[in-house]
């Protein structure tokens, strides 16, 4: 068995000029961008506190994360430390920690007609040649079908269906064949619940909406194509915003951050602010940071460890770790249908950061682990 492998993600996480002690060393200048990181998660209904968006994961500290370009501090403290804390600062800081507060514990709402109070599997069904580990698998429309049928058997709420391997080094497809690919399943699989059409052309999106798709899955938050925003805003759909650094052809050629999680919330943070500006809710978008999209395997660790602090941004939050590269890196493994225990690991610390949507391809392990998980912390147990 390959032994595990480390990362120095710490690197990245602090910086020259990092604080480990108590909140009161920390000395925003007036210029410096703050963020939330919950701490201390308390995973359980019935236990007492604040809520990350009213849900599972409980928390009594948080970490305050301050950067000045690339130089990145940290404390963290209790919530009581927390206000005492802001009380000194800038009206702008405190109005930020407000903010984000009541973004990390406020209930959300309904995402596509599924209740954000419990975790959601969506599930992968590429009807592609080339995808990295199931490319050619289910590329045939009939095989599809069967796959998306025993997929939402298995317990997966949403079905992700694309028709474009977004795997690293790909190249795009053309939109009518990309078409032609998912629209024959949208249409087969239409009625037995959630469909989101993984795809960033317009022209795909329109047309799977048309055929039955609800939600719309793009990994450039909409941003790839100059007709997505508007589409989505007139279609008045769901969509999820992914941050991807490049695209997939290039993405993991020598990506770099100074602190992926910061730089990668207020990639989304402004990306949210566009589709409102463009008529899209926030009440209607949920984000994805991306793992393995234009990131290292110190940036996916990074991530991870730091999934609470994006429900800052307001929104439901997807994680996709399905059979992801960075766990061959850790394990060795460099078969990825071999890379389930590893997936199932990455996922369980997204449940206990309060992440709501865990996308992967193997429905029928996932939502078995996803139940067993949920009924040890006090979910409630179906039958």
């Amino acid at each position: 068995m390959a032994q595990p492998r480390r990362a120095a993600a710490g690197t990245l996480l602090r910086g020259p000029g990092a604080v480990t002690g108590p909140l009161s060393q920390l000395k925003p200048s007036e210029t410096s961008q703050l963020y939330l990181r919950p701490l201390a998660a308390q995973v359980g209904l019935s236990r007492p506190g604040a809520r990350i968006a009213g849900a599972w994961a409980g928390f009594d500290h948080v970490e305050v994360i301050l950067r000045d370009g690339p130089l990145a501090a940290a404390a963290a403290g209790d919530l009581g430390a927390l206000g005492a804390w802001a009380k000194g600062l800038p009206a702008a800081h405190r109005a930020r920690i407000d903010l984000l507060l009541e973004r990390l514990t406020a209930p959300r709402p309904p995402f596509a007609g599924l209740a954000m109070d419990a975790p959601r599997l969506m599930a992968v069904l590429n009807v592609t040649p080339d995808s990295f580990s199931d490319g050619g698998d289910y590329a045939a429309a009939e095989d599809a079908i069967a796959r998306g049928r025993f997929q939402r058997e298995s317990g997966a709420a949403i079905l992700d269906i694309g028709g474009e391997s977004t795997r690293p080094g790909s190249d795009p497809v053309p939109a009518e064949e990309e078409a032609r690919r998912v629209l024959p399943v949208i249409e087969a699989l239409k009625d037995g619940g959630v469909i989101s059409i993984d795809s960033c052309k317009a022209e795909v999106q329109e047309r799977a909406v048309a055929a039955g798709a609800s939600v719309i899955n793009d990994i450039s938050a909409l941003g790839g194509d100059a007709g997505s925003l508007d589409l989505a805003a007139r279609l008045a759909v769901p969509v999820i915003l992914m941050h991807c650094r490049g695209e997939p052809k290039t993405m993991q050629v020598a990506p770099a951050y100074d602190h992926p999680p910061a730089e990668i919330f207020d990639y989304l943070d402004s990306r949210i602010a566009v589709c409102e500006a463009a008529g899209i809710p926030r009440a209607r978008i949920a984000v994805d940071p991306g793992i393995g999209f234009g990131k290292a395997l110190v940036h996916n660790l990074a991530i991870l460890s730091h999934l609470s602090m994006f429900h800052g941004l307001g929104c439901p939050v997807l994680i996709g770790v399905s059979r992801k590269r960075f766990i061959g890196h850790l394990t060795g493994e460099k078969d990825p249908k071999r890379r389930l225990p590893g997936s199932l690991a990455a996922m369980i610390a997204g449940l206990g950061q309060g992440v709501q949507m865990i996308r992967a391809h193997d429905a029928a392990e996932t939502s078995q682990a996803i139940a067993v998980w949920w009924a040890i912390h006090g979910g409630q147990v179906a039958g």
